[in-house]
């Protein structure tokens, strides 16, 4: 199934090495300077989704273009709801070109695994952990409201926090390390 065609890329130090090595490259500069710039996410969309035709095919390419888009989605909506960094999205697009759907799924949640590790020490230690977590239910709380038909989406969005209002991460260094972990978890049950 073209899903899984770069789950069995045949030269895995590559792709899990590029995705890393361009994620570590992005935590440096998020850290520095708050940004991630398009010089290494263009440059590594393209040459994902080149090396992914030229491996696997049609199908490779098939895997890495939705593996863009699914591993780009929620970092495009944290961008236009909640302040998230544009940066973040399309680096994540890009390491989804490398990794196809199931590497990248296995990634993109142990982004967020680390991301909200990440987040609740950051928060610590600024001395806003009590609003974070505050902020953080309110968010739930407002988006379980619509789903389960107690409000519409507009009234739920009131209860969320402002984008000005939360502290801004580095979010690289959380995608440095879920891209890590998800790269030493699935080398690890491979081999076993």
């Amino acid at each position: 199934m073209w899903l899984t065609t770069l789950y069995e890329h045949p030269i895995p130090a590559l792709q899990w090495g590029t995705a890393l090595g361009a994620s570590l490259v992005a935590a440096f500069l998020d850290l520095r300077s708050r940004r991630i710039p398009n010089l290494l996410t263009g440059p590594l969309l393209v040459s994902g989704w080149i090396s992914s035709a030229w491996i696997a095919g049609w199908t490779g390419l098939l895997d890495s273009m939705a593996a863009t888009v699914l591993l780009a989605t929620p970092f495009v909506l944290l961008f236009a709801f909640a302040g998230g960094g544009a940066g973040d999205a399309k680096l994540m697009g890009a390491l989804g070109a490398w990794l196809g759907v199931v590497n990248g799924l296995a990634a993109l949640l142990a982004v967020c695994l680390c991301g909200m590790v990440i987040a609740v020490v950051f928060a610590a230690s600024k001395g806003r952990l009590g609003t974070v977590i505050w902020n953080l239910s309110g968010t739930v709380f407002g988006l379980l409201r619509p789903t389960a038909g107690l409000a519409s989406v507009r009234e739920a969005g009131r209860l969320a926090p402002r984008p000005h209002e939360g502290l801004k991460m580095p979010y690289g260094l959380a995608i440095l390390a879920g891209t890590a972990l998800a790269g030493g978890g699935l080398w690890l049950c491979k081999r076993a």
